[in-house]
């Protein structure tokens, strides 16, 4: 009898197993679905749920991999998954080993808008702060004329502002002839003469709709052509939710048509109230005004003099005056002549005469005393130099020379001292007492110790 016994296996075998034929199966492949339950753990790993409307996988997108990964992955985002299908052995769940994700769809579109929203504010397309008229004088508006937008636009400003001048210029706001119909129709009222920026505002409005719908309002050319505008530009694009290029190039935006209209024209109603308010503020200011001037009047009437009196306190004051002036001018003259007297006294007692006698005859002893130094200091350097004469004579060359000496020296002026410094036919100068004689030498003779 045969052995029949079934093949037992493990559950980690079993699991292994399914791993193995999994991944040998389907290898590598591309999956497209719905992100949801995204999470980013420490590990720096992603871990999400890719889901269609009848299915779900786990999905895990590691660290390694994550960090090349330039798509943001949120919740409801539609994307692309590249990857292996795997089981993990120690639970038994079936997943997909993320390597690469790509935006899909709607998910593609939105990567691209904010990749050029960024590309347009660092040109500075989105800086525009121009203040609008409030009211403005004419108001622009370019929207479809059979909409919902312009509808609300203009109830609002009839219930606000029924003097707003209104234009509209009807044009497509949907579609991919919406973009080139805007561009062209603001060209059109920039190049307008009779428009003026300072007073003028253009609007540009549409109701809600899908994001395919509002995606005219992200184009590239559009935005650039609002940024570019003489004429300011207020937007008002879909729901307070849709924010589209347009309106962050406008220099205005507002969440919807109505509110719009509500911001570019004031309220005649409020307007009305709060003139009717300032009339009333402008009464009781008046009215306190007028009660103040008039208690102001009464204390004046209360003050007021007759101008006789105010003549006869000024009489007064001038006696006073003239009074205290006389006292002063005889205080000082008497003060005056006292010193006066003063000096004169001190001058008598210093006669210049007295002093010039004295200066005079100071002056003639110290002249005698001059003049006696000076013959004195004659005298002195006379015998001094007298002396000097006496010594230099003694020390003097010429004084030997009159004792029968002589000086030799050659034709170049050099003195002979030495028998041995001229040579025979040489002519010399001897220098004597009195005068000079030209020799010629005949021979020369070594000194005595020399002849040995």
């Amino acid at each position: 009898m045969s052995d029949t016994s079934p093949q037992i296996l493990s559950v980690s075998d079993l699991n292994r197993g399914a791993r193995r034929a999994l991944e040998a199966d389907l290898g590598d492949c591309w999956v497209e679905g719905e992100l949801s339950g995204v999470s980013r753990p420490a590990s720096g790993h992603v871990y999400f749920t890719l889901k269609d409307d009848r299915a779900q996988v786990r999905s895990v997108l590691f660290r390694n991999q994550a960090r090349f990964v330039s798509t943001p992955m949120r919740d409801g985002d539609l994307v692309r998954v590249r990857g292996r299908v795997s089981l993990f052995e120690p639970r038994g769940d079936y997943q997909l080993i993320a390597e690469a994700v790509q935006a899909a769809g709607i998910g593609a579109l939105l990567v691209a808008l904010e990749a050029l929203k960024t590309r347009l504010s660092e040109q500075g397309m989105f800086t525009n702060q121009r203040s609008l008229a409030f009211p403005p004088r004419h108001l622009l508006v370019l929207s479809s004329a059979t909409g919902a937008a312009i509808r609300d636009v203009l109830a609002v400003l009839g219930k606000r502002w029924p003097l707003a001048q209104v234009t509209l210029i009807p044009v497509p706001v949907q579609g991919a002839e919406a973009a080139p119909a805007i561009i062209a129709a603001l060209g059109l009222l920039n190049r307008q003469t009779s428009l003026d920026p300072e007073r003028d505002v253009v609007l540009i409005t549409r109701g809600g709709g899908s994001l395919e719908d509002l995606w005219a309002f992200n184009d590239e050319h559009l935005t650039r052509a609002i940024h570019y505008s003489r004429l300011p530009v207020m937007a008002a694009i879909g729901h307070e939710v849709d924010t589209s290029l347009a309106d962050l190039a406008a220099d205005a935006s507002a969440p919807t048509p109505s509110a719009a209209a509500e911001r570019l024209v004031p309220s005649a109603q409020e307007l009305s109230q709060r003139l009717q308010q300032l009339t009333q503020r402008l009464s009781r200011i008046q009215q306190h005004q007028l009660g103040q001037q008039a208690q102001r009047l009464d204390h004046l009437r209360l003050r007021l003099r007759h101008p006789g009196e105010g003549l006869q306190r000024q009489r007064d004051t001038l006696e006073q005056l003239q009074q205290r002036l006389a006292r002063a001018l005889h205080s000082s003259l008497g003060n005056h002549q006292r010193h006066h007297k003063d000096l004169a006294r001190r001058l008598t007692l210093r006669s210049p005469s007295a002093e010039l006698l004295q200066a005079r005859h100071n002056h003639r002893r110290l002249t005698q005393r001059l003049l006696a130094a000076q013959r004195s200091d004659l005298q002195r350097h006379r015998e001094q130099f007298s002396s000097r004469m006496r010594e230099l004579q003694a020390v003097s060359p010429l004084s030997v020379l009159g004792r029968g000496y002589a000086i030799l020296s050659n034709e170049n002026g050099r003195v002979i001292r030495k028998a041995d410094q001229t040579r025979p036919g040489e002519t010399l100068t001897a220098r004597l007492g009195e005068g000079e004689v030209t020799l010629s030498v005949s021979a020369v003779s070594p000194p005595p110790e020399r002849q040995a």
